[in-house]
């Protein structure tokens, strides 16, 4: 990956040095024929083209924006209510991320969201136990981290076509 877009730069100042323009606008033209030569060579690469994880990434913060802001707004509610209403608990989390990166995203992710907060990962890395200022059903709570976080931290750790044929595989087993 990190190769590919290595290449893609080099063909882009090339394409600058060809044409003997130092402009912004050149330099894009080049990038976005690399673009193209990357990716019509794309099967002589071991992994997906790079700008698939690029655009996995920008997911991923974009999720993060969106959930930061939802709970920002249900702790303002949650907060200038005249009564409280909300039960904080601990629950446990079972997650499928396996390396120590994919685990501290989500910790960390989750920590930075107003009402959250990762307590311990366990010692085998299979639990996070986490705070939450409002726990009425853990299974909402946690289908919901599996679905939004998770899942986008295994589309940029692993990639779309690693986590497919994971998930062939499961079946199968199934």
């Amino acid at each position: 990956m990190a190769l590919q877009a290595l290449i893609n730069f080099i063909i882009a100042f090339t394409w600058m040095f060809l044409h003997n323009d130092w402009s912004s606008s050149t330099f894009v033209v080049g990038y976005v024929i690399g673009i193209g030569i990357i990716w019509i060579l794309r099967r002589f690469w071991p992994g997906e083209l790079y700008l698939v994880r690029l655009w996995a990434a920008l997911k991923l913060l974009l999720l993060f924006i969106r959930e930061l802001i939802l709970s920002c707004w249900t702790v303002i509610k949650q907060v200038l209510q005249p009564r409280m209403t909300n039960r904080p608990g601990i629950f446990a989390y079972s997650t499928s991320l396996k390396t120590n990166w994919e685990i501290t995203l989500p910790s960390c992710l989750i920590s930075l969201t107003p009402g959250t907060l990762t307590l311990e990962v366990s010692s085998n890395n299979k639990t996070l136990y986490i705070h939450a200022m409002d726990v009425k059903e853990v299974e909402s709570l946690t289908s919901q981290i599996r679905g939004t976080f998770e899942k986008a931290i295994m589309e940029v750790t692993r990639g779309k076509e690693r986590l497919q044929r994971e998930a062939k595989k499961d079946r199968d087993t199934n």
